[in-house]
């Protein structure tokens, strides 16, 4: 094969030497494994590409044994710390020269993962929206009757106020139906800072819960993106205030929740490969999500906390879903993370 189809191949490939170290790379893979050729030129490879699959291991056995290998998912970690994971074979040439091709499995895990995440979740919404239509009908005929009832009421003041607690009642009822069927209008498209959304999260959770501490962790080179700036807001805190809420009522010493923001490149939402994705994080030192919410964390009505709605999360995700990107979440005890993923440049229907 010559080396200009090689140049071109969309599969990640490179030659190193006997000691493990990069004589040449394509094109593709610089951007998989994120480095420049000249820039890890004679570095050892496990300097720069580690993770829990020991990549180093197995080009050692294949060197020795001049036997090729191949390995399925494997998951490493690249110099920067994001995790990569791939399918590779590494073929020996020669005792001195070893050829390494890899394939990214992350996409395709991740379209899977999030294909059923999403099918999942559409068929909760139907449900729930199949339940709000039904339980909006006698909403509408109670707060009717109710006021008939309340002018025939207006000599008996006392129970004119039960009329008024019903009519409130059922308004309350109704906004809470109308959170179940999520937005209830387009996006917005247009340009904005999602820096100005945080710092506006930022100053609302500070006046709510001030003995929270909230750190940011900015990446200011982030381009603008395009969406609804009210609903991000919205989004957002959501997400965020579920946080703080868990921090408070668990009694956690030194609360603290962290908004960060990274650009994440080549990466892929839905069964779409974007150039550049906007990775707002909220992260916590909180007790984590219980293992038995986790798989229904951002279904309508689900909730952990006794006087939670559980239509926050869902909200959210809707809110990303039309943004088209996703909320992902990774929790253990002492550290929650929520990643809101939306890709800098939407589509146009």
């Amino acid at each position: 094969m010559t080396p200009g189809i090689i140049e071109h191949l969309t599969t990640a490939v490179m030659l190193l030497d006997g000691e493990l170290r990069p004589t040449w790379m394509n094109p593709a893979a610089e951007t998989l494994l994120a480095v420049s050729a000249s820039r890890v030129a004679g570095v050892a490879l496990s300097d720069w590409l580690s993770g829990e699959d020991d990549i180093a291991e197995v080009l050692i056995r294949a060197r020795d044994g001049q036997h090729p290998y191949t390995q399925r998912e494997a998951r490493l970690v690249l110099a920067g710390g994001d995790p990569l994971t791939v399918d590779y074979t590494v073929t020996p040439l020669s005792p001195d020269e070893l050829l390494l091709e890899m394939e990214p499995r992350d996409r395709l895990l991740r379209i899977s993962r999030e294909e059923a995440l999403q099918s999942r979740q559409e068929t909760m919404k139907v449900l729930a929206r199949g339940l709000a239509h039904e339980v909006k009908n006698p909403l509408g005929g109670i707060r009717g009757a109710a006021q008939l009832l309340e002018r025939d009421l207006e000599q008996t003041p006392a129970l004119k106020e039960y009329t008024r607690i019903i009519i409130e009642e059922v308004d309350r009822l109704r906004d809470l139906v109308d959170s179940m069927l999520g937005p209830n209008r387009v996006s917005r498209r247009e340009p904005l800072n999602i820096h100005r959304v945080l710092e506006r999260v930022r100053a609302l959770l500070l006046v709510e819960q001030p003995r929270v501490s909230i750190e940011r962790d900015y990446d200011p080179s982030l381009p603008e993106l395009t969406g609804d700036e009210a609903q991000l807001i919205q989004a957002v805190l959501n997400v965020a205030r579920n946080a703080v809420q868990a921090l408070v009522e668990s009694e956690t010493p030194n609360p603290v929740m962290t908004l960060r923001t990274r650009a994440r490149r080549q990466f892929t939402l839905g069964a779409q490969r974007h150039r550049l994705v906007c990775d707002v994080s909220v992260i916590d030192n909180g007790p984590g999500v219980p293992e038995t919410l986790r798989e229904t964390l951002f279904y309508p009505m689900v909730s952990g906390r006794a006087e939670g709605s559980g239509l926050g999360l869902s909200i959210a995700q809707s809110v990303l879903h039309q943004h088209e990107g996703l909320i992902e979440c990774e929790s253990e005890p002492g550290r929650t993370e929520f990643r809101l993923l939306i890709p800098l440049e939407m589509s146009h229907d």
